[in-house]
């Protein structure tokens, strides 16, 4: 599996933007897709998943009701719609895979995350 994160960049505080995740090699409908960030100075932390089936999405509470994680198939493609932006944003944006038998399942932990693309800076002034 391969990923490739793009859509990052500038934005104001309040404003939007959207990430996208592309895959290749395998079906986004064949593994969890996780979304984690990467603040400078900190630890990574996770952002939000989706399970296999597309059905269950998950987010941090840090940016519950803010971000969105959707999908489309046909594109093999995982989306991360960010609204509301805030300075504490600002962090290079991951997108990464894992496998799962579980199609409503979703992980939080990195370490379960076998697969990962390289990060999209997303900058929030303010």
């Amino acid at each position: 599996v391969q990923l490739q994160a793009s859509g990052g960049g500038l934005v104001q505080a309040g404003g939007s933007l959207g990430l996208s995740c592309a895959a290749s090699g395998r079906s986004v409908s064949s593994f969890v897709t996780g979304w984690f960030r990467q603040a400078p100075g900190k630890a990574r932390e996770f952002v939000g998943a989706i399970s296999r089936s597309g059905g269950k999405t998950y987010v941090a509470d840090f940016v519950k009701g803010r971000f969105t994680i959707s999908r489309d198939n046909a594109k093999n493609t995982v989306y991360l719609q960010m609204n509301s932006l805030k300075p504490e944003d600002t962090a290079v944006y991951y997108c990464a895979a894992s496998r799962s038998f579980s199609s409503s399942y979703v992980y939080t932990a990195e370490h379960e995350y076998a697969y990962w693309g390289q990060g999209t800076l997303v900058t929030v002034s303010s």
